[in-house]
Formats: structure tokens, C-alpha cells, sequence
């Protein structure tokens, strides 16, 4: 029974691993294959771009001008920490998380490890986004920020685990 319920508690691990070799092999594609600043193909129509772009900021380029050391404390250090302490929350025999919370963890975990790997190999050149999508001029934005797998990793696990504590609330 305990072995069951330690590779049951690390299974999501595997989530993780996946999310992580799946980013990291379509990034290299995107460097590969498509050169900086431009766009590779589109699909149904403009809605959908895969192109080749960095940030070295954060979502909507958050940062991007900050000195190099601000950047670095802020967002290579304390990520670090923080995906270490959910890595631990995720995967700890004390954690009180659910199933589905673990899963949702794994999601944010793996995309989190991607985005670090990036800004680790390439901190000066920034993390590789490659997909854009028209957003029609919702709040003021023809496009969408450019993202990647990692990006859409972390905010399928938050929603998912957002999702969880509000059911997990109404059951109490």
C-alpha cells in the first residue's frame, strides 16, 4: 500500500518531465529553424502565428528593462526558490494537496522548469516565444503577448488549481 501511494504522490512527476522535454525540443526547433523576429507560418487566416521572438522580461515583457542583476534576483533566483517549495509541496509526504491539485502542480512545475532552463542557457538572449495569436483589440492589443509551452504549462496549472481550492471550498 505505501509503495502504491508514493508512485501514485510522484507520478505527476513524470507530467513535469514531460512538460520540460517538450518545451525545451520546440524551442530548439523555433531556434533552429526560424530566424529571429520572423514569423514562420500562419494559420487560419492571421489568428495564429508561430514566429520567432525572446523576452527577457517576464509576461508582456515585464522587466525587460531592469538592470541585468535586478533581472537576474528577480527572475532566475526567487523562481528558483519558489518552484523548489512547490516541487516539495507537490511531492511531499506531508502535502494535503489532492490528486488533481498534484496534477496542476506538475503542470506549473514542468512549465516553470522550462522557462528556467531559458533563462539559465540564455539569460542575456532571453526566453523563446513562438506563439502568437490575434486578440483582436481586446484591451487595446492587436496580438496577444508571443508565448511558448512552458508559458501555457504554468496557466493551465494555475486555472486547474484554482479551480480545485474553489471546489474543494463549496464541499466544505
Amino acid at each position: 500500500m505505501q509503495k502504491r501511494s508514493t508512485v501514485k504522490k510522484l507520478l505527476p512527476f513524470v507530467l513535469s518531465l514531460a512538460v520540460v522535454a517538450v518545451d525545451q525540443i520546440t524551442k530548439q526547433w523555433v531556434i533552429d529553424n526560424i530566424p529571429l523576429g520572423t514569423i514562420y507560418r500562419k494559420f487560419f487566416g492571421d489568428f495564429l502565428w508561430i514566429i520567432h521572438v525572446r523576452n527577457t522580461g517576464a509576461a508582456f515583457s515585464f522587466g525587460a528593462a531592469w538592470s541585468e542583476s535586478m533581472r537576474y534576483i528577480v527572475f532566475v533566483i526567487i523562481p528558483i526558490a519558489v518552484l523548489l517549495l512547490l516541487a516539495y509541496a507537490v511531492f511531499s509526504d506531508r502535502s494535503r494537496f489532492t490528486s488533481f491539485q498534484r496534477w496542476a502542480g506538475a503542470l506549473i512545475l514542468g512549465g516553470g522548469a522550462g522557462t528556467m532552463i531559458d533563462r539559465a542557457l540564455r539569460f542575456n538572449e532571453g526566453v523563446v516565444d513562438f506563439i502568437s495569436v490575434k486578440f483582436y483589440g481586446l484591451f487595446g492589443m492587436d496580438r496577444w503577448p508571443t508565448f511558448n509551452i512552458s508559458d501555457s504549462c504554468v496557466v493551465v496549472g494555475v486555472i486547474m488549481f484554482v479551480i480545485a481550492l474553489l471546489v474543494q471550498k463549496e464541499e466544505k
